[in-house]
């Protein structure tokens, strides 16, 4: 009797034990679904991105030829020493600074205003939101190309609409001085860019409970106050998105520099990334240039790092 109760159970037995592994593998499956689906992207980044980056430090320690047969003795700290003595970094730091404070926020207030206004409420709103946004998606060379024959000293269109006002020919060489060629690149920059902030913002406006809204106007609130109180607090998260990216897609500005002015007038309107590039393909000095590129690349990293702490703290 005992043995036949023995052999009655063990089928019940085994068939928990198998239902219990193919509840097991099932998990092992849901849980390696999500990593399988991603691993060509992640492929593909540390492929493009990340081994770039680990030759790009690789190579700021080394003086580094292209040539074939050359040596690339190694130069331990003196390329990022350089650096430090370099009176055109001075200026490529500070033109790039400049471009992150002047650019940055006039991107993230524009685009703020334009996601406010271009509700669905309005009229067209549609049609607007496209005209904000085709800038973004339209080639840096092409609109960098458009806005040097805008601004070109001879037969420019910015000229020409200021001889008609001024009743004289005006032949202003925008391109060829500092602050100018400057004015015209933070101008391109944010005509171009605050498109991508507006298309964030609009999102996070639409996510925004309209109950938190009406509740504030319903109370008494001016729309100061519900866009203090209840807009901005419920904004941060895409704030601190919008800013960090905002500020590194700055710091490394180069197309709009390098198709403008290629930094001149006698490095004038130089930003770091396109004195790096001028260092490594026009000078040749592979190492200096990518020393200067390895510590931008930490300073930004830095920035983004604290900012993203701020941004919680306030958060929570």
């Amino acid at each position: 009797m005992i043995g036949a109760s023995t052999i009655e159970r063990r089928p019940a037995s085994i068939s928990l034990g198998a239902a219990r592994r193919s509840r097991r593998a099932l998990r092992v499956r849901r849980m390696a679904t999500p990593y399988l689906l991603l691993a060509p992207a992640m492929l593909i980044y540390a492929v493009f991105t990340v081994y770039p980056i680990y030759r790009q430090f690789d190579i700021s320690f080394f003086d580094w030829h292209i040539f074939p047969g050359a040596t690339n003795p190694y130069v331990g700290w003196s390329n990022y020493s350089q650096i430090f003595h370099d009176p055109v970094i001075r200026t490529a730091a500070f033109n790039s600074l400049l471009f992150v404070v002047i650019t940055v926020p006039a991107q993230i207030i524009l685009g703020l205003l334009a996601a406010a206004v271009l509700t669905d409420r309005l009229a067209g709103s549609a049609f607007w939101r496209a005209a904000v946004y085709i800038p973004v998606i339209t080639s840096w060379v092409v609109v960098s190309w458009v806005f040097a024959y805008i601004f070109n000293a001879q037969g420019g269109l910015m000229n020409s609409l200021l001889s008609v006002f001024a009743g004289h020919t005006v032949r202003i060489d925008w391109i060829a001085q500092t602050w100018t060629a400057n004015g015209v690149i933070w101008l391109l920059s944010v005509w171009k860019g605050f498109g991508w902030s507006f298309i964030i913002f609009l999102a996070a406006l639409d996510g925004i409970p309209r109950e938190q809204l009406e509740a504030a106007r319903v109370d008494g609130a001016s729309e100061r106050r519900v866009w203090r109180h209840v807009v901005i607090p419920a904004l941060r998260p895409a704030l601190t998105f919008v800013t960090v990216l905002l500020v590194i897609g700055a710091a490394t500005v180069f197309a709009q520099v390098f198709i403008l002015t290629k930094g001149g007038p006698y490095n004038s309107t130089q930003v770091l990334f396109s004195y790096a590039y001028q260092q490594a393909f026009t000078n040749f000095a592979f190492g200096y240039g990518a020393a200067i590129a390895s510590l931008l690349c930490i300073v930004l990293f830095g920035f983004s790092w604290v900012e993203i702490r701020l941004m919680k703290n306030q958060v929570n």
